[in-house]
């Protein structure tokens, strides 16, 4: 078999990172990919390496993980992970085996083994077992790693692009799994890059390569339920003179928004008591104040549509600024939206404590105010509301004020739901911290508006619509 560290397949993956959508750097050149580790994990039928790929565009270094399977002839079924013919053979196919149940495989093994291979270190979680006789199918959802479904069982999250030390997903869940809380799916087992795993680590440490949880074979997303209770409302004639009441709409959705409230709650109790919860000095909301305003003034810089609501949102992180006391900060969510949640046949279950994806590995770990992740859904909410008024081209300017108006109304009743959920469940009381959630809400929306002018241009109108009722 040729060999997996030359020039050829480093030319190959030149072409072939840039289409992926888990790639970070896309619109930017490909200066350099060199190959940081390669470690076998099946000689041949097909041949299986894992791969830790340095790849450096400008000033940037960033390193992806890469399953890479090499086979004489590439069944049609693994087409959509081909990467290419390796030049100089006529048959040997380079393919991203993430795609392949053969390859994926090893990994249970593994993991039920507790292995450990080159600088690859496999691990089962504690107390539980792995069954290694299922085949991994690719998940379908659009996203930035790379998810595996093992039959019912287990959903195994490649993190494709690798970060300096533990996971904080992985960090997450596990502490959360050994309290035993209802409100995560549990983990299995995980991967690990030992220290010295090559270059792009900072300070010498290693990185969480794979995450094995359960399988919530019953969830339905709660984005996707969201959209269909937006969308029946929005369908829902109101006879002349009727005041708008998404409560008459037959996909209701508030119930269900008090109950993921409540579930919320319990799990940043269940975080507090994990990780502990860490008094701040009195200069912390002024210091988290003066972070939302450099935010501000660089979204504005770079989204001018931004600027008519910047005073309005300056002033509510002055008023931020101005909160006397010593804060409790804890672990929390991080980038908590409708997504991020299942509904299950026994409840509301989270996801993805990643934090989000444009902080830094540091921020992402960061404590916070429990209130910042309420904030988060909230504005999930004003998201959902307004996610099918993407396309009004042909609506007249009444019907789209009425679509407007009905967004808002499924909008805010939404919200209050969750917020009597999460207060009623313990949660601190985001109607009597108005401050602090309002400025963390729109410290979200200049970081959304920021987002969508960089990565979906449009869907920047839906920031901006409900900024236009936050900054009133």
């Amino acid at each position: 078999m040729e060999p997996v560290t030359g020039q050829p397949v480093t030319d190959l993956l030149a072409g072939w990172l840039p289409r992926q959508r888990w790639f970070a750097g896309k619109g930017r050149e490909i200066d350099e990919i060199s190959i940081a580790t390669a470690t076998e994990l099946r000689p041949s039928d097909p041949a299986v390496h894992h791969l830790v790929l340095a790849v450096r565009q400008g000033e940037t270094l960033d390193r992806y993980q890469l399953l890479l399977g090499m086979w004489d002839g590439l069944p049609e079924r693994l087409r959509p992970g081909e990467i290419g013919l390796l030049p100089g053979t006529s048959r040997t196919w380079l393919y991203d085996a993430a795609h392949d149940p053969q390859a994926t495989r090893i990994l249970l093994e593994h993991m039920a083994q507790g292995t450990v291979v080159g600088p690859l270190e496999f691990h089962q979680a504690p107390g539980m077992e792995i069954d290694t006789g299922l085949d991994g199918v690719v998940g379908t959802a659009e996203q930035s790693n790379t998810s595996v479904i093992f039959g019912d069982s287990y959903i195994c999250k490649l993190f494709r692009r690798l970060s300096p030390g533990v996971n904080p997903d992985l960090e997450v869940n596990l502490a959360l799994t050994n309290l035993g809380c209802a409100h995560v799916p549990a983990v299995y087992g995980w991967v690990e890059l030992e220290p010295s795993g090559g270059p792009g680590l900072a300070d010498d440490e290693g990185a969480t390569l794979a995450l094995l949880s359960e399988f919530l074979r019953t969830g339905t997303d709660g984005w996707q339920l969201a959209i269909t209770s937006v969308r029946d409302w929005f369908a829902r004639s109101l006879p002349p003179g009727t005041e708008p009441d998404p409560a008459i709409a037959g996909g209701d959705f508030a119930s269900e928004s008090e109950r993921l409230g409540a579930a919320t709650a319990a799990v940043h109790r269940d975080l507090a008591a994990a990780f502990g919860v860490t008094a701040q000095p009195v200069t912390a909301i002024s210091a988290a104040a003066e972070g939302m305003r450099e935010q501000l003034a660089e979204a504005c810089r770079d989204v001018p549509e931004l600027v008519p609501y910047a005073k309005a949102i300056r002033a509510a992180f002055d008023e931020f600024a101005g909160l006397a006391g010593s804060p409790p900060f804890q672990r929390i969510h991080g980038d908590f939206h409708l997504g991020q949640a299942m509904r299950t046949d026994s409840g509301w279950v989270l996801l993805d404590f990643e934090g989000e994806p444009a902080r830094s590995p540091g921020e992402r770990r960061a404590v916070s105010h429990p209130l910042r992740d309420v904030a988060g859904m909230l504005r999930s909410f004003e998201y959902a509301a307004r996610f099918l008024l993407a396309d009004e081209e042909g609506t007249s300017a009444e019907g789209a004020r009425e679509l407007e108006m009905r967004a808002h109304t499924w909008a805010k009743r939404n919200r209050s739901a969750f917020c009597r959920g999460y207060a009623a469940a313990g949660g601190v009381d985001p109607a009597a911290n108005s401050i602090i959630v309002r400025a963390f809400e729109l410290d979200k929306a200049v970081y959304e508006v920021r987002y969508e002018a960089r990565n979906r241009p449009s869907w920047l109108h839906v920031p901006l619509r409900s900024l236009a009722h936050l900054s009133d």
